[in-house]
């Protein structure tokens, strides 16, 4: 097996291709088919061209619409974007609710924007998908944690990828924990700065309580059976 790998975008900080990561019927992610990512509003012009090297067909922004005009992306003005945020700007927050606890609540809320973005991925012109958010942990990872989950990547492989960090991004969160002098705001952002596999274990293992499973879960938000097998058409490795 190909480990997924990271990707010098500059300067992004967390970029990686999930090609590699197995499947159950014994195939693999394609190299190349989806990419997580952190904020693209970093790269440099040498990181732009890098993702035009990089043959890449779609865009996939899941931050909200304020991110997106406080930090624009590169490529906002072009076809190949998508800004599709997962949550709204009124819903509820409960900041007392643990990282696991608060994904279940963002899925539970809006099936049907979760299963938009995968169906984005699924909808894509050929080439490669990028999904990113700011620190291409949390929305992004969950995104493409239900992406890979309906191409068939066991449950285990899932989550531990959802767990991998670049080095890059781990230094970056430990500069901004400096920044913070009071101890309870810097805990309460150094446990929303992790990224554990049981996090995602914990919500997979929700959407199969409560939906029947991943599948169910986007079909529940309106994924259509021709989007389901377009998105592993795509992201699968082709027999040989």
């Amino acid at each position: 097996m190909t480990a997924p790998l990271h990707l010098t975008w500059p300067n992004c900080l967390n970029v990686r291709d999930l090609g590699g990561l197995p499947t159950s019927d014994g195939r693999h992610i394609g190299s190349g088919a989806l990419i997580r990512s952190d904020n693209l509003s970093r790269l440099t012009e040498a990181g732009v061209q890098a993702v035009r090297e990089a043959s890449v067909s779609r865009i996939i922004d899941v931050r909200t619409p304020a991110e997106c005009d406080g930090d624009p992306s590169p490529f906002a003005s072009e076809p190949l974007y998508r800004n599709m945020p997962l949550y709204n700007a009124d819903d509820p927050y409960d900041p007392t609710q643990s990282i696991d606890q608060q994904y279940v609540a963002m899925l539970d809320l809006h099936p049907e924007l979760f299963a938009a973005a995968v169906g984005a991925i699924a909808d894509a012109p050929g080439g490669g998908v990028v999904v990113h958010c700011h620190a291409g942990k949390d929305r992004a990872g969950t995104v493409v944690a239900l992406a890979l989950s309906l191409a068939g990547v066991p449950t285990e492989c899932v989550a531990a990828d959802y767990a991998v960090l670049d080095d890059r991004m781990r230094d970056h969160f430990d500069e901004q924990l400096l920044l913070i002098d009071d101890p309870t705001e810097r805990s309460h952002v150094a446990e929303s700065f992790t990224a554990r596999p049981e996090t995602m274990l914990a919500a997979l293992k929700h959407l199969e309580d409560r939906y029947g499973g991943v599948e169910p879960y986007l079909r529940h938000g309106g994924l259509s059976d021709n989007q389901a097998n377009a998105l592993r058409a795509r992201l699968i490795e082709r027999r040989t």
